[in-house]
């Protein structure tokens, strides 16, 4: 799976959230910080596409985008990738940052240990 640009990630985040859509809907979701041109978001859409992430229906010239690449193995890809880069594959590194560099609240902290315990 092809790592995404934090422009394509953000587009692929409405996308996962709206499920088949077009391009015009995708804009209607993103923040006024102002709205990115059509042509834009539909060049983004379809360097999505062609990386496998979205598939379209054609509807004449209009294209219907629905994702093919769930959130859910985005994630899983996205963390394996952290994980390894980031923290050597040591659950002891992650666990340590989160709790050192996040300021986890003792709840919190009570929650991971209660997680934890149940494995």
């Amino acid at each position: 799976m092809e790592e995404l640009t934090k422009t394509e990630e953000k587009i692929m985040q409405i996308i996962w959230s709206l499920g088949p859509c077009l391009v015009r809907d995708i804009i209607e979701k993103m923040p006024d910080e102002p709205k990115p041109p059509y042509n834009t978001v539909s060049s983004v859409v379809r360097l999505l596409e062609s990386k496998g992430y979205l598939s379209f229906k054609a509807y004449g010239k209009t294209h219907e985008y629905f994702p093919i690449i769930s959130k859910e193995q985005y994630k899983q890809v996205t963390f394996k990738k952290v994980f390894s880069d980031y923290f050597d594959n040591s659950v002891e590194s992650l666990l340590s940052f989160m709790v050192n560099k996040e300021n986890l609240s003792t709840e919190e902290i009570e929650k991971l240990k209660n997680i934890i315990d149940k494995f």
